[in-house]
C-alpha cells in the first residue's frame, strides 16, 4: 500500500458490480492509482456524487477476513499507529497480476436468489466435482454456460472463488509422518497441547524448557493436531539463521517443508505465499515477525518460539512487539498461542505465574544429554598481554577439546574486529558523520563501518584529525579479533567465524551449519547468531568472552537480557551424550546474575528481578511509552519537545508522569537530531487514549519525525 499525506478512511463510488466489504481494490488518489481495503459500506452519510470518485477495479483475490481486519484495527489502537500504517504491514496485492492464478469455484451452501438452467447446471457442476472444487474454464465447459452466469453467482454467494497459483503445487504435510520417538515428559507435554489445540478456542500457554529439552518436537505435535483439524498453523522465529535447521525438523517431522516468510526469500515467492494463506490452502508457515501481518483466514495455532528474544521487537516504521500482538491476533482468531523458551521474558513469566497464561515445564534433556556445568572464570586473577582476551583457564579447555575432538564455542556479541579506532598520537576516535557513534573496524573487509546508519569507508592510512601516520590502533574486541587471537593460538584447528555480516542467509548459512554440525570445525567464533536454537552434536563447550557486557547501560531490561543471552550460550554445550561445560570469563563473578546462572536457579532470577521492577513500578508492573522528536534542525525538534512537555494536560489527567525532555543517550544518527519524552502511567491507566489525546494537540511540521513507541525496549 502506498503511503498517503492523509490517515484514515476515504468515500469512493462502488464499480458496477458492487464490492464487498474486505474487497481489495485499486482506487485513484490525486494523481496516483493505488491499492487499497474496502473498510466498510459507507452508510446513509451523505455525500456529492459530483465530487467522489469511483473504485477504478476490484482485484480478484480472496477478501481479507473480517477477523483480520478488526485486529488490524485493535493492533492500531494499541500501538497508537493508523489503520493505513498497519495496512501496509500487510503487502497488499499490487494488481490481479500479482502472481499467476488460477479461480477454483466451490459451493459456499447458499441458495441464488433466482434459479435459472444455467445456474441449476453450475451448482449440478460443482456438487460433482467436491471438494477441489473447478476451474474457472473447466465450470463454464462442463456447465455450458458464460462466464457473466458464474460472476453472478459469486456476487450473491452462491459460489466462492480461491485464487490458487497456476504454476505451483502445494505439498501436503504428513501429520501421521513422525519419526522421533518422545520421551515420557515430552508425551505429557505434548498431549496436553494436543488438547488445547483440539479445543479451537483461545489460550496462551507459555512452554518453558531447558536447552535441549525437545520443546520443538513437542509443539509440532500440536501443529499435526491444528492441521488434522483443518486450520493453518504459524511458527514465529526471531532469526532468519534459526530457519536452517527448524526447517529441515519440519520437513523430517512432516514428509515436506513448510512455507517460508522472512526477508530472505524472493518477491515472487512471498507473492505466492501471499496467496496461498489469503485462499486458506496454506497449511503452515514458518516466518519472521512481519508473517504475523499475512491474510490467514482461520488460524489455529501460533507458535512464538524464543520467545523472549528481542528481535520480535519492530524498530522502525509501525512500532511493535510480534509477541504481543501474536497473543492478541490469537484471542481474536480463537487460536492455541504457545511461546516457547528456555528463558522467557519477565512479561511472560508474569502472565503465567499470575494465572493470565497456561505454564508447562520441561526440565530434562532428551536422551542421555545432562544439563552442562556452568561455573566462571575470575578475570582478575588472570594476567594476559595486551590485545589478548581468551584466559589461560579457556585456552586449557579449548585444547581439552581438541586433544578428544570435540568442540568449542566461543562467544562475544560484538561484531566486527574492533569497537573503536583510535589515534595514539592526538587521541581522535574515527566516529561516524552522520551518527554520534564511533565507527566498527571490519578487517575482513578493511572498512570502518557504522552499525546505526550502515556508513563505510575504508580504514585510512593516517589519522583523518592530526594526519599522523602509522599511530591508529583498534581498542576493544570483536569477533573478528578474537577469531585473530584463536587462530594465533591453535594454528591447526579448524576455525569458523559466524556473524550476521559475515554470513548472509540462506544455502551459506545452511552450509556453515552444516559444517559445525557434522564436526568438521574444531572452533566456533559467533555472535547471536549461533547463540540460540542450533544443536551441535560434537560441541562440550561453550564460553562467553565478554559476559559482563549486558550488564552496562541504563536498559531497565538489561539484567533479564544478560541472564537470557548467557543461558541460551550455555545452553549449547553438552546437547547430546557429551558432558557439557559452560565458562563465564567475567570481571564481576559475585554479581547476582553470575551466580543466578552458575546455581541455574532460574526461577529464583525471575522472583528477584520481578519484586524489583514491581517496586520501581517498571513494566511489566507499570506502562511506558517513549516518544522519540527528531529532525536536521536542533533548534526546532528542541523547541517542539519543549511545547510537548509543557502542554502535558491529557498526560496529568490520567495521572501519569511525563519525563524529559532530553537528548536521546546516541542524539544524532543519519544526521538527525534526537530527543526523548518519557510516559510513565501505571497498568490501570488507559495511556493510549489519553497519548493519543496529548499528541493530538500539535501539528508536527513536515521536517520533524515523531516516533511513538508503546512498551519501548529501547531507550537509545
Amino acid at each position: 500500500m502506498t503511503k498517503l499525506p492523509v490517515d484514515g478512511p476515504f468515500d469512493y463510488l462502488a464499480p458496477d458490480g458492487g464490492v464487498s466489504v474486505g474487497d481489495y481494490v485499486r482506487v485513484p488518489i490525486g494523481p496516483r492509482s493505488v491499492v487499497g481495503v474496502v473498510w466498510d459500506k459507507g452508510g446513509n452519510k451523505p455525500l456529492d456524487r459530483n465530487k467522489v470518485r469511483a473504485i477504478e477495479s476490484r482485484i480478484d483475490v480472496p477478501p481479507m477476513h473480517s477477523v483480520f481486519m478488526k485486529f488490524l484495527e485493535r493492533a492500531a489502537g494499541y500501538n497508537l499507529a493508523s489503520v493505513n500504517a498497519m495496512l501496509r504491514l500487510t503487502r497488499l496485492p499490487e494488481s490481479n497480476e500479482a502472481l499467476p492464478t488460477r479461480l477454483t469455484f466451490r459451493l459456499s451452501g447458499t441458495s441464488p436468489k433466482r434459479m435459472t438452467a444455467p445456474r441449476a447446471r453450475v451448482i449440478e457442476a460443482l456438487e460433482q466435482a467436491g471438494a477441489r472444487g473447478l476451474a474457472a474454464a473447466s465450470l463454464q465447459e462442463r456447465a455450458e454456460t458464460t462466464a457473466s452466469v458464474i460472476s453472478g453467482l459469486r456476487k450473491q454467494g452462491v459460489i466462492v472463488a480461491d485464487a490458487v497459483p497456476s504454476s505451483y503445487r502445494l505439498p501436503k504435510l504428513n501429520v501421521k509422518a513422525r519419526k522421533t520417538r518422545l520421551n515420557a515428559e515430552q508425551r505429557d507435554v505434548s498431549r496436553q497441547f494436543v488438547a488445547r489445540a483440539q479445543q479451537a478456542t483461545y489460550q496462551t500457554v507459555l512452554l518453558k524448557g531447558v536447552p535441549g529439552a525437545g520443546k520443538t518436537e513437542v509443539y509440532l505435535e500440536a501443529v499435526a493436531a491444528t492441521i488434522r483439524s483443518g486450520r493453518q498453523v504459524l511458527v514465529l522465529l526471531p532469526e532468519i539463521a534459526l530457519t536452517v535447521q527448524f526447517l529441515e525438523r519440519v520437513a523430517e517431522r512432516f514428509g515436506s517443508p513448510p512455507l517460508q516468510w522472512h526477508s530472505g526469500i524472493t518477491k515472487a515467492r512471498k507473492k505466492r505465499v501471499w496467496t496461498l494463506v489469503g485462499s486458506g490452502r496454506a497449511q503452515l508457515v514458518v516466518g519472521a515477525r512481519s508473517a504475523l501481518f499475512l491474510p490467514f483466514t482461520d488460524l489455529g495455532l501460533i507458535v512464538v518460539d524464543e520467545e523472549h528474544d528481542r528481535s520480535f521487537k519492530q524498530s522502525e516504521g509501525v512500532i511493535y512487539h510480534a509477541r504481543d500482538m501474536a497473543v492478541l491476533r490469537g484471542s481474536m482468531s480463537g487460536s492455541l498461542v504457545i511461546l516457547s523458551s528456555a528463558t522467557p521474558s519477565l512479561e511472560s513469566w508474569i502472565n503465567a505465574r499470575d494465572g493470565k497464561y497456561g505454564r508447562l515445564d520441561m526440565v530434562t534433556r532428551y536422551g542421555s544429554a545432562a544439563a552442562p556445568v556452568v561455573d566462571t572464570i575470575d578475570m582478575r586473577s588472570e594476567s594476559l598481554p595486551r590485545g589478548r582476551w581468551i584466559s589461560r583457564v579457556l585456552a586449557g579447555e579449548i585444547q581439552l577439546r581438541l586433544r578428544r575432538h570435540q568442540q568449542s564455542l566461543l562467544f562475544l556479541n560484538r561484531r566486527g574486529f574492533a569497537p573503536l579506532t583510535i589515534c595514539r598520537a592526538c587521541g581522535h576516535q574515527i566516529s561516524c558523520s552522520e551518527c554520534d557513534v564511533t565507527l566498527t573496524e571490519h578487517r575482513f573487509v578493511r572498512e570502518l563501518q557504522c552499525h546505526q546508519c550502515g556508513l563505510s569507508t575504508a580504514v585510512p592510512e593516517t589519522c583523518p584529525h592530526c594526519d599522523v601516520a602509522g599511530k591508529l590502533a583498534p581498542i576493544g574486541p570483536g569477533v573478528e579479533r578474537l577469531a585473530e587471537e584463536v587462530a594465533s593460538l591453535f594454528p591447526d584447528a579448524k576455525l569458523e567465524v559466524l556473524s550476521s555480516d559475515l554470513v548472509s542467509a540462506g544455502d551459506q548459512l545452511r552450509e556453515r551449519i552444516g559444517s559445525i554440525t557434522s564436526g568438521d570445525v574444531d572452533i566456533v567464533v559467533g555472535t547471536q547468531i549461533i547463540a540460540k536454537g542450533h544443536n551441535f552434536p560434537h560441541l562440550s563447550l561453550a564460553a562467553v568472552i565478554d559476559a559482563d557486557m549486558g550488564l552496562q547501560g541504563a536498559d531497565i531490561r538489561a539484567a533479564e537480557h544478560c541472564f537470557q543471552l548467557i543461558r541460551q550460550v550455555a545452553g549449547r554445550s553438552g546437547r547430546i551424550d557429551l558432558e557439557g561445560v559452560a565458562l563465564l570469563q567475567t570481571w564481576q563473578p559475585e554479581h547476582p546474575i553470575m551466580q543466578a546462572i552458575v546455581s541455574g536457579d532460574d526461577e529464583k532470577f525471575w522472583t528477584t528481578e520481578a519484586a524489583e521492577r514491581e517496586i520501581a513500578g517498571i513494566p511489566p508492573f507499570g506502562q511506558y511509552v517513549g516518544i522519540v522528536v527528531s529532525g536536521s534542525d536542533i533548534d526546532a525538534v528542541r523547541t517542539l519537545s519543549m511545547e510537548m512537555a509543557r502542554l502535558s494536560g491529557p498526560l496529568d489527567g490520567i495521572g501519569a508522569e511525563l519525563f524529559g525532555p532530553a537528548p536521546a543517550p546516541i542524539m544524532r544518527i543519519r544526521g538527525r537530531v534526537r530527543f526523548r519524552l518519557l510516559i510513565k502511567a501505571e497498568r490501570s491507566m488507559a495511556v493510549q487514549a489519553a497519548t493519543a489525546s496529548w499528541l493530538g494537540q500539535f501539528k508536527i511540521p513536515g521536517s520533524i519525525r515523531l516516533t511513538v513507541d508503546v512498551d519501548p525496549h529501547d531507550f537509545l
